[in-house]
């Protein structure tokens, strides 16, 4: 039985994961490496499986309850329902942060960003070897894939529950995978603003019903948040183990793809400023030194970053 400062250690790790996918740059995959959790994580997430779930549920009658914490057990469900705690603690915190910021600072908000954005793709560009047409063909397929979604997604989506549901399933993917974070994932798909926000309304609604208020506001927000988490379960037993086996079996032309999503992405930064830009009549030549003097900022943040992890081996 561990004891409670190594699931306090695993609690803390859980919030440095949820930290860095709550903010595009950085992947929570990434820190699973860095914090050397990685092996473990993944381990466990594909240990989950039909099976090993309907055990589970079956304890709820108490003959079944041996089996049922046995079959817990085996998927290494303590672990992680500690970091998934920790992960949803930080991400919760963050996004709700987040929401103040885009709606008082945008232009320094999406700067910062961009920053991330750029300079995670200098540093995990250097582990990409393209030295095949293959990988060069991925890369190219990942980077349009990106750009082109971005200019789209942040006009045309919407924020329809089927497309909350599809982004929910998307980001979730890159939470387990080095180099993608799920928040880059969500500001592609034009989602991330909206989330942000509709969160912080969840909770929000949460709190004042805890008060002793009305339901409404929690009413509201209640059936994205649901959606999205719904699709964030389907994407961890779909779209996750799909690039997990496509890396397993196309190594360095997945990574390729996946890398240049990230420059692709920086397309997405520049669109979200020049909407707000637009909605207050405000130009790029007026907003551009704030926007510079913040991605260099969040540049720096990740080439730090880089500098203390080492080499991540993917």
């Amino acid at each position: 039985m561990l004891d409670a400062r190594t699931w306090l250690a695993v609690y803390l790790k859980g919030l440095a994961m949820g930290t860095a996918d709550a903010v595009p740059g950085v992947s929570g995959g990434t820190i699973a490496l860095i914090v050397g959790i990685y092996e473990r994580l993944i381990a466990a997430l594909t240990a989950i499986d039909p099976g090993r779930i309907r055990r589970v549920l079956a304890g709820i009658r108490p003959a079944n309850l041996p089996d049922a914490r046995a079959a817990f057990l085996e998927a290494d469900g303590p672990f992680l329902l500690v970091l998934g705690a920790g992960i949803a603690t930080a991400v919760v915190a963050v996004l709700s942060a987040v929401d103040v910021l885009l709606s008082t600072a945008p232009v320094v908000t999406f700067g910062f960003f961009f920053g991330l954005i750029a300079a995670s793709a200098v540093v995990l560009y250097a582990s990409v070897d393209l030295s095949t047409r293959g990988r060069k063909g991925a890369a190219v397929a990942g980077f349009l894939a990106a750009f082109l979604t971005s200019g789209y997604a942040a006009t045309g989506l919407g924020n329809a529950l089927p497309v909350v549901f599809v982004a929910g399933a998307i980001a979730v993917s890159a939470m387990i995978l080095p180099g993608i974070s799920g928040s880059l994932l969500l500001i592609v798909l034009g989602q991330y603003d909206y989330m942000s926000g509709t969160l912080r309304e969840f909770i929000d609604g949460l709190m004042t019903v805890v008060a002793g208020g009305g339901t409404a506001g929690l009413l509201e927000a209640g059936p994205p948040v649901v959606v999205f988490i719904t699709g964030a379960f389907v994407g961890l037993f779909t779209v996750a183990h799909a690039v997990r086996r496509a890396i397993a079996a196309y190594r360095m032309a997945t990574l390729a793809f996946l890398v240049s999503l990230i420059v692709g992405a920086l397309r997405a930064p520049i669109v979200e400023v020049s909407i707000r830009l637009a909605d207050n009549g405000e130009t790029w030549g007026e907003a551009l030194p704030r926007f510079a003097l913040a991605a260099l900022v969040g540049a720096v943040a990740v080439l730090v970053l880089d500098r203390y992890a080492g080499t991540i081996d993917y």
